[in-house]
């Protein structure tokens, strides 16, 4: 058997401990966390206090659902996780309802929703590219299909980052055209 010099075995020891030092540091670095859950909660609420609904746990559930039928994107996948949706597995809504019935903080329920399923957490809003000043050539290959995904389209016949961005490109006055109609 080998002998281990004493300083050998010492620094490997400081090494290993270093190691699991940063990698738990880097797993406790500080995020944005629930973003969208944050935001679509706040705004649900908002709505609710703007349309003097009653607070009641009933009339929330009953708001909350009509408000998932019309959301998209990362919202309609929180409302299939809180149970929101008619496909959706699990129905954890009260945990949602009564806490804001009491006029609980978004970012609490959150928090409190969090402990009951990560994947609520962990849901994060697109980026979102000015068109007119973009460099498209510098964005990744699954940023321009989340663009074009966002206008409806598709790029059957692109192999290379070029096509997209030249797809891109020729659909750009058509989409932005619709943008600008939308904000008058």
């Amino acid at each position: 058997m080998p002998r281990v010099e004493p300083g050998t075995l010492r620094n490997a020891l400081i090494w290993l401990g270093l190691g699991i030092f940063w990698a738990l540091s880097v797993r406790a670095a500080p995020q944005p966390e629930c973003e969208v859950c944050k935001e679509f909660m706040d705004r649900f609420y908002q709505s609710l206090l703007e349309r003097n609904i009653d607070f009641t746990p009933a009339t929330i559930e009953r708001e909350l659902i009509n408000t998932c039928r019309d959301a998209t994107g990362k919202e309609n996948r929180l409302c299939y996780y809180l149970g929101a949706t008619s496909d959706a597995a699990t129905k954890i809504l009260s945990e949602v309802t009564r806490p804001m019935s009491a006029h609980v903080p978004a970012y609490k329920i959150c928090d409190k929703l969090k402990k009951i399923d990560l994947q609520i957490c962990e849901l994060k809003y697109d980026k979102e590219f000015d068109l007119n000043t973009v460099d498209l050539t510098k964005l990744k290959v699954a940023d321009l299909k989340k663009i074009l995904d966002r206008w409806g389209e598709a790029c059957i016949a692109c192999i290379e980052k070029t096509d997209y961005v030249q797809l891109i490109k020729e659909l750009i006055p058509k989409y932005a055209l619709k943008s600008h109609k939308a904000d008058l």
